[in-house]
């Protein structure tokens, strides 16, 4: 009877220390792929230098609107004569219009809550504050504005170029630059100029080069608002810095940026690493196979990522 006694006793032994074993083994796995996991994230946001890298689309731009839509697509689509595409239906009461320039889509929203939105001069608070459009001819510019019911826009001489400029304002109220370009390449009348006045032109320039990875160009004399500004492009998109020197109001919800990217996930990553704010994580829009991932720049002015599942019909 010892002897079997002294037999239990050390199976049971056996039993608890193999359990413990298995147990540290297990707590082990999961702190391992736990690790794991972080740092392939790590890996992946220091692999990738640039959003830019991993942008499979031109760049978008969006602006949001207050009341009624129709004289915004009225202004945008007759008067700037911009061709207008098939408008989402997101659900809760929310559309998105689109309209068409060159491979660049502006879209085009209702006002959402929780965001800043200032009225007035373009130089009256940072934000996306301008849009410009080139045109080849004044006559037919003029022409659609007066005959859908808009105020004719003053053109003026550029300074040291062969162009002029007219500055105009959308239904909304949001700034809009119309430049008459006469005899250059084609590619220049699918161009869209992103206007943001910014509160750090040094932390905006690294954002925008650095982060985004637009292309910088070198910096010109604005004689319209009689400031320097700073130019970054990719593809016929160009984003144009401005600073003031002087601190005003912020518009964080007028309008943002759009990039189509690979994988939204690698974005989130880098913005980790990088220490960039996210507005919105990773989530998915249900019904349209598309993942997205918010962020702001310096200035709170959005930079919005989307990543569009592989089918014959991408939405973008």
């Amino acid at each position: 009877m010892p002897g079997i006694f002294r037999l239990c006793l050390k199976t049971i032994h056996f039993k608890v220390v193999m359990k413990t074993i298995a147990l540290g083994f297990i707590a082990s796995l999961l702190l391992i792929t736990s690790a794991t996991i972080h740092a392939g994230s790590q890996t992946r946001a220091a692999q990738l230098q640039s959003t830019a890298e991993i942008m499979t689309y031109p760049m978008n731009v969006f602006r949001r609107f207050p009341g009624d839509a129709k004289p915004i697509y009225d202004f945008y689509g007759k008067a700037l004569g911009l061709k207008q595409l098939t408008t989402y239906n997101l659900g809760g009461n929310t559309n998105v219009a689109r309209f068409e320039i060159g491979s660049t889509q502006l879209k085009f929203t209702a006002v959402v809550p929780n965001r800043k939105y200032q009225q007035g001069a373009v130089q009256g608070a940072t934000g996306m504050r301008l849009l410009t459009f080139l045109f080849p001819d004044q006559a037919p510019v003029t022409k659609r504005f007066r005959d859908n019911g808009f105020a004719v826009p003053e053109f003026l001489l550029i300074p040291g170029t062969g162009r002029s400029s007219a500055l105009v304002q959308d239904p909304a109220g949001q700034w809009v630059e119309l430049v008459i370009a006469a005899d250059e390449p084609a590619a220049v009348y699918s161009q869209v100029e992103i206007g943001l006045v910014v509160s750090d032109i040094e932390m905006s320039r690294k954002f925008y080069r650095d982060f985004i990875g637009l292309e910088e160009l070198p910096a010109v004399k604005d004689t319209i608002f009689n400031i320097t500004k700073y130019p970054f492009r990719h593809g016929s998109v160009i984003v144009s810095l401005r600073c003031l020197g002087k601190p005003v109001p912020a518009d964080t919800g007028s309008g943002g940026i759009q990039y189509v990217v690979s994988d939204v996930k690698a974005v989130q990553d880098l913005a980790e690493a990088r220490h960039v704010k996210i507005n919105q994580p990773v989530n998915t829009l249900s019904g349209y196979g598309l993942r997205f991932v918010w962020l702001e720049d310096p200035d709170g002015i959005t930079n919005y990522f989307a990543e569009i599942a592989a089918s014959p019909s991408k939405k973008r």
